[in-house]
């Protein structure tokens, strides 16, 4: 699933694309379930003669704004993305949202529609502003990690990295990442963290969110399709699946196993329970 870094990544994608364009014409399927919510035939109504004015990304969504005070929230899901094609592009079987502007077409692509389109009229969506703070903000203390922590004391901490509402983005590469850094084991009650533990903790979600930006987002337009290859090894990233793959710091083998219901990867030699 696309998390905080892809998804700024496709916003840059079709703002780069579209800004200050006219929509001239919105291919959909009214049918397709990331519609679910909204209502096609006034998306269509609406977006059909406006203007690309603007675009947000938040935690793992998009918000693409336009004229007439119309906006589109998108979710990627599981299998989504935001592709740029020609202006003479021809629709394919998955493409449930097609945006087409006199250079371009805004294309959202998802096999498995587990994204979604949300439609909003007005000043800012409601659900839009109910995302938690984001990490990189001023807002994400060490203080509201180690509280949050606290109320959920029992869970295992990769299970608690996973939580929307105070670690807005993160996803299953990311907490991996994180608690390799920190040094943190996977399986450990996040209310055995010690103050130093969870710090480190805050310090971890906050570097690894701004290298991922760094280097998933800042690519430009181009996103590989082997974005393992273009990561540094000296990141668990490059490893987490690899054959043997081994700790690029100790050098030791990882471990991987089930973990708050999601496959986990970590370095034993680093990461202690």
């Amino acid at each position: 699933m696309p998390e905080l870094a892809e998804a700024e990544f496709f916003r840059k994608r079709w703002h780069q694309a579209a800004a200050g364009q006219r929509i001239l014409a919105v291919r959909l399927h009214p049918a397709a379930k990331i519609f679910r919510g909204s209502n096609p035939a006034a998306i269509r109504r609406a977006l059909a003669g406006a203007k690309f004015t603007g675009s947000e990304a938040r935690a793992k969504q998009m918000l693409f704004r336009f004229s007439g005070g119309v906006s589109l929230g998108v979710h990627l899901g599981m299998s989504g993305e935001l592709r740029v094609e020609p202006g003479n592009y021809v629709a394919q079987k998955h493409d449930h949202l097609v945006l087409d502007t006199r250079k371009h077409a805004l294309v959202f692509i998802d096999p498995r529609m587990f994204g979604r389109v949300q439609f909003h009229r007005g000043v800012t969506p409601p659900w839009w502003t109910k995302i938690a703070p984001a990490i990189l903000s001023d807002a994400f203390t060490v203080e509201a990690v180690a509280t949050f922590l606290r109320r959920r004391a029992r869970a295992p901490i990769k299970a608690v990295l996973l939580m929307q509402e105070r670690f807005p983005g993160v996803g299953n590469w990311m907490a991996d990442e994180i608690l390799w850094r920190a040094a943190i084991h996977p399986k450990r009650r996040a209310g055995s963290l010690r103050p130093a533990e969870v710090r480190a903790l805050w310090r971890e979600c906050r570097r690894v969110c701004r290298l991922a930006l760094d280097t998933i987002a800042g690519r430009g337009k181009y996103l590989p399709p082997d974005l393992n290859a273009h990561i540094p090894k000296n990141w668990l990233f490059r490893h987490r699946w690899e054959a043997g793959g081994r700790c690029p710091r100790t050098g030791a083998p990882l471990a991987r196993a089930t973990v708050g219901g999601r496959t986990t990867c970590w370095s034993p030699a680093r990461q202690k329970l």
